[in-house]
């Protein structure tokens, strides 16, 4: 039996008694093909939104990924634990987390009023571990991990075990009491995670990322290409370089000098409020910027938010709440609400609504400019575009006027640069060489080095080579294990059902008696033994009143990577060798244990 699956019982599966049906038409809630064939082929059932049960043919398959998982694990030292689902209050308070993970926590309490939560991923109890075990140098390094179920209260959980509120994870915490040691710890887990992908065979790009609510520096996605994935990624088309968009770094121009640029002049521009009517205006009156018509990238858009962030106290260390910002982007690009989310965090922030512009008067509906808000003592973020020097055309913080020659750091200033907005196709790639392509992407896997922020806020002291008090650094690495099956299934299937890869498929065999003859089944129950004998997992369809075609419907959308047919050809020795998702193979019936088993094995 390949490295890798379980071995999950002696007995021969049939499925004349096995716990399956199959569906032929789609579930009315599903929107992607994971989610429409793994319920039809009977791998998942819907419980609540958001969660599933596990029936048997999907849970083999999840156990079969689980292994994988563990013996990679395994190879570069780790050892598994398991911690509760159902965790106390204390060390997520103590982090800050109870508070900073908001309603995606389910928060419950216990008979006694005591508060509880559903733990959605798991650092501070890996942390105190530790804490309580180990005391001195000599104890490290470490790498622990467990494979548990977690909880997030998903906003809108979707696409079935893509985005539940309930999935299985593996997450694995390294200790090292250097930076030195972090490093060597990180490049054996991403050598790791590039072993699992690459043993089921799925396609995917590692990509810088940003850490999120988990803290810490260095963080990398695993991304696996899928045109329903939510996340978009950029890859250079010189090949060297691939990030998650939030984490994308805009290439700045250079810098220009501002002595000798023209003055800014405002302008009567009626009807003006979007950037088309704006560019149209410009071209009308003869505007040129550098001897040419004006393009939206002349432009620059002020956007007014309100942005809350919980670090900001006044001085009686209450928080300030929300304030009024700014954030300048270039007028050909978009708003990407996720790369602002991720530049700002923790903080959190919500577009101006009509009573903020009613509450100041400096605020001119469509005509907003950054000198205003700069007189106003309003933050100004902008996009790394707008460098000294530069020269926009913007809102002049009155109606229906605009003004032309509008100079970063002359006639406004920046408070700080921030990325915010979208990443176009053809954009200079950070890495220096080529442009960059866009992508859609699932995300497999996440590793972060989270440094001290858990270690010091648990207060894990340990006695260092000089009998000192230090603290050591933490990895955090974690792989959606069930996600992990439902991206396979994104990736591999067919019009016809599933296709698995032979490493984590619930039966490496599917075997079907399509031909009534008594002698027919006789040799499928020899050879279903034969298979046994020879460590492959069969699935055995015995079943005596379906016809061949509904049998074959079936094989094909369970998805077993070989699908062996004793048919109409069995009269004359030849037994049908299907490869899901390739050819077809007539076999001589004495040759085909040894031929599969060439197959599974090869």
């Amino acid at each position: 039996m390949p490295a890798g699956r379980v071995k999950m019982t002696g007995m021969i599966t049939r499925l004349s008694t096995l716990f399956l049906r199959t569906l032929r038409e789609d579930p009315a809630d599903a929107e992607v093909p994971s989610h429409k064939l793994l319920v039809r082929a009977g791998y998942i059932r819907r419980a609540a939104p958001g969660v599933y049960s596990w029936l048997p043919l999907g849970l083999r398959a999840v156990r079969n990924i689980e292994e994988i998982v563990r013996e990679e694990m395994n190879a570069i030292g780790a050892q598994e634990l398991l911690f509760p689902a159902l965790l106390p209050r204390e060390p997520y308070e103590a982090t800050n987390r109870w508070t900073e993970y908001g309603d995606d926590l389910f928060r419950l309490k216990d008979r006694k009023g005591t508060d509880m939560l559903l733990g959605p991923t798991h650092e501070e109890m890996f942390t105190l571990a530790v804490k309580d075990l180990y005391s001195s140098y000599k104890d490290f390094p470490v790498t622990l991990y467990q494979i548990q179920t977690k909880y997030r209260d998903e906003a809108r959980p979707r696409a079935g075990i893509l985005r539940g509120r309930e999935f299985v994870m593996k997450d694995s915490y390294s200790f090292d009491m250097s930076d030195e040691g972090l490093d060597e710890s990180y490049a054996k887990h991403r050598g790791a995670y590039q072993r699992i992908f690459d043993r089921v065979g799925l396609k995917y790009e590692i990509c810088q990322a940003t850490s999120g609510a988990m803290g810490g520096s260095a963080s990398e996605e695993f991304l696996a290409y899928s045109d329903n994935g939510e996340d978009t990624f950029v890859v250079s088309t010189a090949g060297d370089f691939a990030a998650n968009v939030e984490a994308v770094v805009t290439v700045p121009p250079a810098e220009q000098p501002i002595e000798g640029q023209p003055e800014a002049v405002v302008h009567d521009t009626p009807k003006s409020e979007t950037i088309d009517t704006l560019v149209e205006w410009a071209n009308s009156a003869g505007v040129l910027i550098d001897g040419r018509p004006v393009e939206a990238a002349d432009t620059l858009k002020c956007m007014v938010m309100k942005v809350n962030d919980p670090r900001q106290v006044d001085e009686d260390g209450k928080p300030v709440g929300p304030q009024l910002t700014g954030v300048l982007i270039p007028g050909d690009r978009e708003l990407d609400e996720k790369r602002l989310e991720a530049s700002l965090e923790p903080a959190t922030f919500e577009l101006a609504s009509e009573e903020d512009f009613k509450n100041n008067s400096f605020l001119v509906k469509g005509y907003v400019g950054p000198k205003a808000l700069n007189a106003n003592g309003v933050k100004v973020y902008a996009d790394p575009r707008v460098v000294t020097g530069s020269s926009w055309i913007t809102g002049a913080d009155a109606p229906q006027k605009h003004v032309v020659g509008l100079v970063a750091g002359r006639d406004f200033e920046v408070d700080e640069f921030i990325e915010a907005a979208e990443i176009k196709e053809g954009d200079p790639s950070p890495s220096g060489n080529g442009t960059v392509k866009l992508a859609r992407g699932i995300e497999l896997g996440h590793i972060f080095q989270l440094g001290r922020k858990y270690t010091e806020a648990m207060d894990v002291q340990i006695l260092d080579e000089n009998g000192k008090r230090a603290v050591p650094t933490m990895g955090s690495y974690g792989i959606g294990v069930t996600r992990m099956l439902a991206v396979i299934a994104e990736q591999t299937h067919d019009d016809k059902g599933l296709v698995w890869p032979k490493e984590i498929a619930p039966y490496q065999v599917h075997l079907a008696v399509a031909n009534k003859d008594a002698a027919a089944l006789e040799e499928g129950e020899r050879l279903v033994g034969e298979f046994e004998k020879a460590g492959i997992d069969v699935l055995f369809d015995d079943r005596p009143k379906v016809s061949p075609g509904v049998k074959f419907k079936d094989a094909e959308l369970l998805g077993m990577p070989f699908i062996v047919i004793l048919g109409r050809s069995f009269a004359d020795g030849i037994i049908e060798l299907r490869i899901r998702g390739g050819e077809t193979l007539e076999v001589p019936a004495d040759q085909i244990v040894d031929k599969v088993r060439e197959l599974v094995n090869g």
